[in-house]
């Protein structure tokens, strides 16, 4: 059994305009001590699933349809206070995207980190002080800088602290939504480092949500490839990096460069992500598709298996992209 497992999730989004479909019957697993990266571009559904799981969505946000199993326990149907005491923070906490905004300027960073552990956890204060200065410890701070401010302290070293809070009630999953993306490339490196050694020691598992094809390569074991609010590539990041099967994730690996390969130029792909207001027929990448055909237009392709290791594709044209298969320079 997966120790995270989403089944047809669906977040909808009410608005002035009509009803977003943020994230429409989105499925996948996590096992105990692997990661799973979430790509795509802005607006695909990434940040909303991980507000749905952890049930942090704004007000005119509402999970549709669908079930997030912990441990085989719907979460979803638990009720506020019991899902807060069990699962929120102490099995399941996050690295949000802004320190900045994560962290509460006119408290010092070690009054914050205690007051997660105190507020979760039932230990004395003493206790608290002590872990709160072991976790700054493990993410490189010293615990004498347990009583600065988050002012007092550079962008790294706040995404560290962030990191501190994650981890102050011995989570067993850790979302991780664009943890690097204000960094600069130095500081990201250490941050991701950091993470996966920390990973590592505490046998954390992960979902890690970015835009960056290259953080997924260097920190997760598995990758979800998001479009227009659904999974349209899955598996391994060996299987998915190594021989994609869907043009979007063919174009996201062409638009990055690989310094390891042969000189190519960085492709762009034509058009934008759909308006999910009133998304396209059929599959919703068929407008910037260089293979799309007829049944694109009209049928959307369900996730199918492509490979023996779970490798599993939405695509209609899944057969005619052979490995190395250049669509997007034809």
């Amino acid at each position: 059994m997966a120790l995270l497992e989403v089944k047809d999730l669906k977040v909808y989004y009410k608005t002035l305009r009509g009803c977003v479909k943020a994230v429409d019957s989105v499925s996948l697993n996590i096992e105990k001590g692997r990661a799973l990266g979430i790509a795509g571009e802005s607006g695909c559904g990434k940040t909303s699933m991980a507000m749905a799981i952890l049930r942090l969505l704004p007000v005119n946000g509402k999970v549709y349809g669908g079930l997030v199993m912990l441990d085989g326990v719907d979460i979803l149907s638990m009720d506020d206070e019991e899902f807060r005491e069990s699962v929120r923070w102490k099995r399941i906490s996050m690295i949000s995207q802004g320190a900045m905004n994560a962290l509460n300027p006119v408290h010092t960073v070690g009054e914050q980190i205690i007051e997660a552990i105190l507020t979760h956890e039932d230990v004395t204060r003493s206790e608290a002080v002590r872990r709160g200065n072991d976790l700054l410890e493990m993410v490189g701070i010293h615990p004498g800088r347990s009583k600065d401010y988050p002012h007092e302290f550079s962008g790294g070293m706040k995404q560290r602290i962030v990191i501190a809070m994650a981890l102050s009630c011995n989570p067993d999953i850790v979302i991780a939504d664009e943890p690097t993306t204000a960094l600069d490339v130095m500081v990201q490196s250490q941050i991701l480092k950091a993470i996966g050694d920390l990973r590592n020691a505490l046998d954390l598992s992960l979902m890690l949500i970015t835009h960056d094809l290259s953080i997924i390569a260097q920190t997760c074991d598995d990758i979800a490839v998001m479009y227009g609010g659904k999974i349209i590539e899955y598996g391994s990041v060996v299987n998915v990096y190594g021989n994609p099967k869907h043009p979007y994730s063919i174009g996201l690996l062409k638009s990055f460069p690989n310094i390891k390969a042969e000189k190519a130029p960085i492709i762009s792909m034509p058009g934008s992500p759909p308006d999910l207001l009133s998304p396209p027929a059929g599959c919703k990448f068929h407008p910037r598709c260089p293979l799309a055909k007829g049944i694109c237009l009209e049928k959307e392709p369900e996730l199918a298996k492509v490979h023996p290791d779970n490798h599993r594709v939405a695509c209609h044209n899944t057969d005619m992209l052979k490995k190395g298969t250049d669509i997007w320079n034809q």
